[in-house]
């Protein structure tokens, strides 16, 4: 299981919101350049970032600052966050973003999104984001009636490379990873599992490697290495022993 760092961009800044809430937004770093390179320091085999604006908007708003940290580190980089259209996948590709992740439009054009696993296959990523069992969309303003494990389902085969699963609710609060709903997760399908939301300390990454065997492959932490009650050398450590 690998442990994936997170910098959420909002204004060109890294900062980490609470529960997906705008309005309860921490700014950790004027520069996401210098934390990127902090985690590369700490051995970082891949970084998650989400253009927060973009998320809203439906339409990149941090790509400067995203191809800069792509074309300044040499750390594999997953994006997310507004990428609803094939010249938005094929725009990261080029600058030398390793995974792309579609979340919305996901639900409103399946096809579309068929069509991309198979012309850039290992590249694209399914960003599932829940409350109470109901995948939310459009930066998750948006509440719908699916499931993820539904979701999932009408993914499976498609060549999808990863499903990055956050539970809204413990996004942000480092309250504990909800291990059963991802357990449940990667056990309903063939497709790998990201585990995102509420990681609060190494307990957390402990829970997830006793189930890893389900399909789990990774996991995001934000917020609680920004205030330092997880040590991500640590926790990479910790992942390659288990």
């Amino acid at each position: 299981m690998i442990i994936i760092p997170a910098i959420d961009l909002r204004d060109g800044k890294c900062v980490r919101l609470i529960q997906g809430d705008f309005g309860k937004a921490t700014i950790y770093s004027g520069n996401p350049l210098d934390v990127a390179r902090r985690w590369e320091d700490q051995g970082a085999e891949r970084i998650h970032i989400v253009d927060l604006d973009g998320s809203r908007t439906g339409s990149p708003q941090n790509r400067k600052a995203i191809e800069t940290i792509v074309t300044q580190t040499d750390v594999p980089i997953q994006v997310g966050g507004g990428i609803r259209d094939r010249a938005t996948v094929e725009a990261y590709l080029d600058v030398g973003v390793s995974r792309v992740i579609v979340g919305t439009i996901a639900l409103q054009h399946p096809d579309f999104v068929s069509g991309i696993c198979s012309d850039f296959s290992g590249k694209i990523i399914l960003g599932l984001d829940a409350r109470d069992n109901r995948v939310a969309i459009q930066g998750w303003l948006e509440e719908t009636d699916r499931s993820p494990v539904a979701i999932a389902k009408s993914y499976e085969g498609c060549g999808l490379d990863a499903i990055v699963f956050t539970d809204i609710s413990r996004d942000g609060m480092e309250m504990g990873t909800n291990v059963e709903s991802t357990r449940e997760l990667a056990e309903s399908v063939d497709i790998p599992i990201i585990a995102s939301g509420g990681v609060a300390g190494m307990e957390d990454i402990e829970r997830l490697m006793a189930v890893e065997a389900s399909g789990i492959m990774g996991v995001i932490v934000g917020k609680a290495l920004y205030s330092g009650t997880i040590s991500l050398q640590d926790a990479i450590k910790r992942a390659h022993a288990g």
